[in-house]
């Protein structure tokens, strides 16, 4: 488990930093908390811009990058869950062409997972800004593994939790 320390410092490193403007959370100490957690090299993108492309015609595909367990308990209509601890290219069957959104919980692993897609050749891949935790911040609904909409969210753990403002926190 990580330390209150820890998110100490990842506040205070985000004061050092300004966040991506295209992208913006919803609280400031979170936007704060981020601008410290990711490195910002591939492009973000916001909840409620992703909620419209979900919502949209086009064929943006949703890329999972927790574990899961995680997945199971939640995750966003259709998306495909890849994980993070043994992401893997194999079985994607993705047009490298095809625009692609990575999340996790916060951003962290979906930004790691999101440079691997890059690396290996896709030309639109964006990282969800803020995760699954401020997509449900933002109101959007979040589906169950019997694709019933459900309130509830994998808050990975109590230091993590404290980001997600809405929904029915789970560990």
């Amino acid at each position: 488990m990580m330390g209150r320390n820890y998110f100490g410092c990842l506040l205070v490193i985000g004061l050092l930093f300004t966040t991506n403007p295209s992208a913006q959370a919803q609280s400031k100490t979170f936007r704060l908390m981020l601008s410290g957690l990711l490195s910002f090299d591939v492009d973000t993108i916001s909840a409620p811009q992703a909620n419209r492309m979900l919502n949209s015609s086009n064929k943006t595909v949703f890329l999972d990058a927790r574990e899961k367990e995680e997945f199971q308990v939640s995750h966003i209509k259709g998306a495909r869950n890849v994980g993070y601890d043994h992401f893997t290219l194999e079985g994607l069957n993705i047009p490298r062409t095809t625009p692609v959104i990575v999340y996790c919980s916060v951003g962290y692993r979906s930004e790691k997972v999101s440079e691997k897609l890059i690396a290996a050749g896709f030309t639109d891949v964006k990282n969800l800004y803020g995760g699954i935790f401020d997509w449900v911040n933002n109101g959007y609904s979040v589906y169950d593994a019997g694709g019933r909409v459900t309130k509830k969210v994998h808050a990975f753990s109590p230091e993590w939790g404290i980001w997600l403002e809405e929904g029915d926190k789970v560990y």
